[in-house]
């Protein structure tokens, strides 16, 4: 096993949905969204979120995108025009998602950050 960060084998986009943070993590290829599916449940990324999510997170695949999407709630103070948080549309989550540590498969292919 080996220690990757999920940027060696995915991208992110993030925004909001209210007062809910939107996080969409996409594998370069389908080993890579095989073990996100695996690695990433909600309890996972609620856990790594700690500090911002005070809700549920939802999770939804996207296997024709090789993508998983995540629905923070309560993560954003209120909202873009309530919230007093730096990042009141939550455009920074996707990165901080891309920054959780995980043990892999030493086969697993990761690719140089882009």
């Amino acid at each position: 096993m080996k220690k990757i960060r999920l940027w060696d084998i995915a991208y992110a986009r993030s925004g909001d949905k209210g007062d809910a943070s939107n996080v969409g993590i996409v594998a370069y290829d389908e080993r890579g969204y095989a073990f996100l599916r695996e690695v990433l449940t909600p309890e996972r990324v609620k856990a790594h979120f700690k500090e911002i999510c005070r809700g549920p997170v939802d999770r939804y695949e996207l296997p024709n995108l090789k993508a998983l999407n995540f629905i923070l709630h309560d993560s954003l103070g209120g909202g873009g025009s309530e919230s007093l948080k730096t990042d009141a549309q939550g455009k920074t989550h996707g990165l901080g998602l891309l920054y959780m540590e995980v043990e892999a498969p030493d086969d697993l292919p990761v690719y140089p950050r882009r």
